[in-house]
């Protein structure tokens, strides 16, 4: 089992670097075939959306590209996501408000999957989400 770190999604989804990009394809579809077993982290996921997203780096991608170019990479056969459900949910969430970011689309996703409707928080962005009641302390 390995671990596989931002950059090499990254360089898979930009096509920044043709060498790279080549190499991360080939083990992508290695992990595809189920030759190869990999896993990653939320954090990691966190990371890939606001470099791909955020107007500082040179890819400043909209959020149905990322989750286009992100999803079909979740969902392949030997990469281990023990909270893939989560993950691929947070995906649609980020897609469909402007007003959250990629962990804030988490924690909704979050809150969805054990049923949690309110949420402590002084961030009212928030508060455009259907099913979830924002409540400041």
């Amino acid at each position: 089992m390995r671990f596989i770190d931002a950059n090499i999604f990254i360089r898979l989804i930009t096509r920044d670097d043709p060498s790279k990009a080549s190499a991360c394809l080939q083990l992508f579809q290695r992990l595809r075939q189920g030759r190869e077993e990999a896993t990653t982290s939320e954090a990691v996921i966190a990371e890939i959306v606001y470099v791909l997203v955020s107007t500082r780096q040179p890819y400043r991608l909209a959020r149905t590209d990322i989750r286009a170019r992100l999803m079909p990479l979740l969902r392949v056969r030997g990469l281990r996501l023990p909270e893939r459900g989560a993950l691929i949910r947070a995906l649609e969430v980020f897609e469909l408000y402007d007003d959250l970011d990629f962990e804030d689309a988490l924690t909704v996703a979050r809150m969805e999957g054990v049923g949690i409707e309110e949420l402590q928080s002084y961030d009212r962005g928030f508060d455009v989400v259907s099913g979830i009641r924002r409540v400041e302390p």
